[in-house]
């Protein structure tokens, strides 16, 4: 296992403190998601939006450039400890052909959160900024060569990454990271069965944006690529939408929440 460099080794509860407030950051996003979500299902004025239209609904808000400054600070503090996960294994994953694709899965996330901050930046500058959505991203990856087998193979990772959310939601996998002698019975009890809730939602919510990039693909359409907001949209769109949508918008009301037990209870080991 790669070590620290010697000047983090020296800073690991600094190093913790990073990754609690990044966790808390992430919840805080996907907390603000699921409200707006739930908000719309039950027609108190809601929108169906995903991580960035959610900073840039903060930004509007009253006090919005303060609150969205701290939310920047721990996107980057969340971008920096997944990092420090994928690149130095500070977790002790190993090697293995398993544990080398999840530490890249750690970067690429750290990668995507560090992007997310960079707009909440553009928002403190703008709170009116814009950023394209899912149809002209498709469209950008399409227009190079290779496009259309890009954003296949996006697709397939975000299914995939879907199905293992369902799974650690059936298998309460994340359990083995919790300090659970920390928790009282009701507490672990509670918060296993949100946790269960938002990741199987948060996986339901992946694969969905996942067939909607295959179809892009398929059909060479970016105009069927879908982000987090259209596969909520899709969901209202169907029989009984209002309450798929109220159903998944509570999910991830409890991701958030999942991601803030972790600030509180996940085993943050610094090797």
């Amino acid at each position: 296992m790669p070590s620290l460099p010697a000047p983090l080794r020296h800073r690991r509860r600094w190093i913790v403190i990073l990754a609690r407030l990044g966790y808390t950051a992430k919840g805080v996003v996907y907390l603000l998601i699921g409200i707006l979500a739930a908000l719309g299902a039950v027609g108190l004025g809601g929108d169906n939006v995903g991580t960035k239209e959610a900073l840039a609904h903060l930004a509007r808000q009253p006090f919005g450039s303060l609150m969205l400054a701290a939310l920047v600070a721990g996107l980057y503090a969340y971008a920096a400890w997944r990092g420090l996960q994928g690149l130095f294994d500070v977790e002790n994953r190993g090697r293995s052909l398993k544990a080398l694709g999840t530490r890249a899965a750690l970067v690429i996330s750290g990668l995507i959160y560090a992007s997310l901050g960079w707009y909440g930046l553009e928002l403190l500058d703008d709170p009116h900024e814009t950023t394209g959505g899912a149809e002209e991203r498709t469209a950008l990856l399409m227009s190079h060569p290779g496009g259309l087998w890009l954003v296949a193979a996006l697709g397939l990772i975000f299914i995939g990454v879907g199905v293992r959310q369902s799974w650690r939601a059936l298998t309460a996998s994340y359990l083995e990271r919790w300090r659970r002698q920390d928790m009282s019975k009701r507490q672990k009890d509670l918060a296993s069965g949100l946790s269960r809730w938002g990741l199987a939602a948060r996986g339901v919510v992946f694969a969905l944006i996942g067939g909607f990039l295959l179809a892009a693909a398929w059909q060479a359409d970016p105009g069927q690529a879908e982000g987090l907001g259209g596969a909520l949209d899709a969901l209202a769109a169907q029989p009984f939408g209002p309450w798929w949508l109220a159903a998944v918008a509570g999910g991830l009301l409890n991701y958030g929440t999942y991601c803030v037990i972790n600030a509180r209870f996940r085993q943050v080991k610094v090797d």
